[in-house]
């Protein structure tokens, strides 16, 4: 499964490639240096995929699927892509799917290490948790999000800066900033 996502990246990696050097071809000497400009934007927005798929596994078979809109590969680092209008999927072994959307993320494909940026919700069981940052890692097995955090259950609304979940175990930590600040919990039923 990893080889056939290996594969998928090269080739992507390498139609872009191959798209770059075509709208990079010499110029005629005669054309002005205006339309110099109208390919050297040609260029920069070849590197824009549409309806992005990325799909893993880890060696205890959880499954983590991010889906986007719109993806643009970091022109410095091929490896980072800018996501917008983020979906993802992730599903543990003997366990309930995690439901996250946000506006924006930045995926990692080498080690499937996402940021969520900006309207952050994450769904699963009876619980929600919204806020304004999201950073998700699989190989250290933990969520931590963060700005203005609020998580809701059945009965609770709770409000805090940080909340860090281990992937594996669920143990969830709630904790503010400043330690004069506590996190606000209230009972809705």
């Amino acid at each position: 499964m990893k080889k056939i996502v290996i594969l998928i990246i090269l080739i992507i990696l390498l139609s872009i490639f191959l798209i770059f050097m075509h709208l990079n071809k010499p110029i005629k000497k005669n054309i002005s240096k205006i339309d110099s400009t109208v390919n050297e934007e040609r260029s920069y927005s070849s590197n824009i995929i549409e309806n992005v798929k990325y799909t893993s596994r880890d060696a205890k078979g959880n499954e983590y699927t991010i889906t986007a809109l719109k993806g643009e590969i970091d022109i410095k680092d091929s490896n980072i892509i800018f996501l917008k209008s983020v979906k993802a999927i992730i599903k543990l072994k003997n366990s309930t799917e995690i439901l996250i959307h946000s506006d924006f993320g930045k995926y990692d494909i080498n080690n499937f290490d996402t940021i969520f940026t900006k309207n952050v919700i994450i769904n699963y069981l009876h619980n929600r948790i919204k806020g304004q940052y999201l950073d998700f890692s699989i190989i250290r097995n933990s969520m931590i999000i963060s700005q203005d955090v609020i998580y809701t259950d059945n009965s609770n609304i709770l409000k805090t800066d940080v909340i860090e979940i281990d992937i594996n175990t669920k143990d969830t930590k709630f904790f503010m900033y400043d330690n004069n600040d506590k996190v606000s919990l209230k009972k809705i039923k």
